[in-house]
C-alpha cells in the first residue's frame, strides 16, 4: 500500500487470552500476534501500544514541519562530503 509506504502502518492492537493480536487498518496486511504469561500481561500490553499518535500533536512537531531541517542537513552533509574530496 502506497500509505504505508509512505507514513507508516496504522497498527491497532487488541488481546485475545494470553495472545495479543496487531494488525495495519489500511488494509495492507501487516500484522502479527505474540503470547504472553498471562491474559492480564497481554490485555495491559494491548491497551498500553493501541493509541493514535494524533493523541499529542501539538506537543511534537508532524513529519512534513521537520521537512526543511532534514533537506537542510542533507544538503550540508553533501557539501561536506564534497568539500572533503576522494579519500587517499
Amino acid at each position: 500500500m502506497l500509505h504505508c509506504r509512505l507514513l507508516g502502518h496504522r497498527f491497532r492492537f487488541s488481546s485475545d487470552g494470553d495472545t495479543m493480536h496487531w494488525q495495519c487498518v489500511r488494509g495492507c496486511g501487516a500484522g502479527g500476534t505474540k503470547s504472553y504469561p498471562s491474559a492480564e500481561d497481554a490485555q495491559r500490553y494491548a491497551r498500553a501500544f493501541d493509541h493514535e499518535d494524533s493523541e499529542d500533536l501539538g506537543r511534537r512537531a508532524p513529519l512534513v514541519g521537520l521537512f526543511p531541517l532534514r533537506l537542510y542537513r542533507a544538503l550540508r552533509m553533501r557539501r561536506h562530503k564534497r568539500a572533503s574530496g576522494p579519500a587517499r
